[in-house]
């Protein structure tokens, strides 16, 4: 039977798509990071109380990057270079959305308006990737390998996701709001869109280490295609919608060190 827990086992228990799944989420988080860390030190003056939980959030996703790599070297693998066509993080870039690595660069320190569209960018993006490793820790939690490491992320991943919700509400009653509605939109938009690209492109590198049919290959375009389709329709509501977290100030404090996986 085909499910999201028999195909990632069938991916974990392969070396070679192990080796490309940890190095693909490495490397995004790993330029999350940097992203994060540039954002951090060009905060705006007026806007300087956000600096260390923007700070924090690129620690945290460092951190993601040194767990995939343990990861792969626990089983002796080496990371691969990442496919440009499965690089989520470049192709929302390519296609404007969020803050391009050439501003990052610069000295010059960010606007209001710039804050704005990467708290929006990270709102979208956090979605995926909160509900993407809650995928992975209701059917991976208990791993003997992955497991504390699926856990760990997936933990972080929700608070990265409560911190936006939060300091996007806080701009909108600063009189911000309709800025943020579009600028939540058209992410959400160029993100789905970026999302069933990367899924089949990622699918099919898999198809070809583990040998799939092509009625199997054919069968997984399909679901994402349909997944697409659900989600330009009405599913990327979900990611402009803000509602106050139960957990509050979630990137208040020092982040949770993985000693472990360094």
């Amino acid at each position: 039977m085909l499910s999201p827990r028999s195909l990632f086992q069938e991916i974990l228990d392969h070396d070679e798509s192990f080796r490309l799944f940890c190095s693909i989420a490495a490397g995004g988080e790993a330029q999350g990071g940097w992203e994060n860390c540039r954002i951090a030190a060009l905060v705006p003056t007026g806007l300087r109380d956000l600096a260390p939980k923007i700070a924090r959030h690129g620690d945290d996703e460092d951190k993601h990057g040194r767990i995939f790599r343990a990861l792969m070297s626990k089983r002796g693998l080496e990371p691969v270079p990442v496919p440009a066509e499965t690089d989520y993080t470049m192709l929302l870039e390519q296609r404007g959305i969020g803050l391009a690595h050439e501003r990052l660069r610069s000295d010059e320190p960010l606007t209001e308006r710039e804050i704005i569209v990467y708290l929006a960018h990270s709102r979208v993006t956090e979605q995926r990737a909160a509900e993407q490793m809650d995928l992975l820790r209701r059917h991976f939690g208990d791993h003997p390998d992955v497991g504390r490491a699926v856990r760990m992320i997936a933990g972080d991943e929700d608070n990265h996701l409560a911190y936006c919700h939060e300091e996007l509400l806080r701009l909108a009653s600063a009189g911000h709001g309709r800025t943020i509605q579009q600028a939540l939109r058209d992410c959400a938009l160029a993100e789905i869109r970026v999302h069933r690209d990367v899924s089949l492109a990622v699918m099919a590198r898999m198809g070809r280490i583990l040998g799939w049919s092509r009625a199997r290959s054919v069968l997984l375009a399909t679901g994402i295609h349909a997944v697409y389709a659900y989600e330009r329709f009405a599913g990327w509501h979900r990611m402009v919608t803000l509602t106050m977290p139960e957990r509050r100030n979630a990137l208040g404090g020092p982040g949770v060190p993985a000693p472990d996986f360094a």
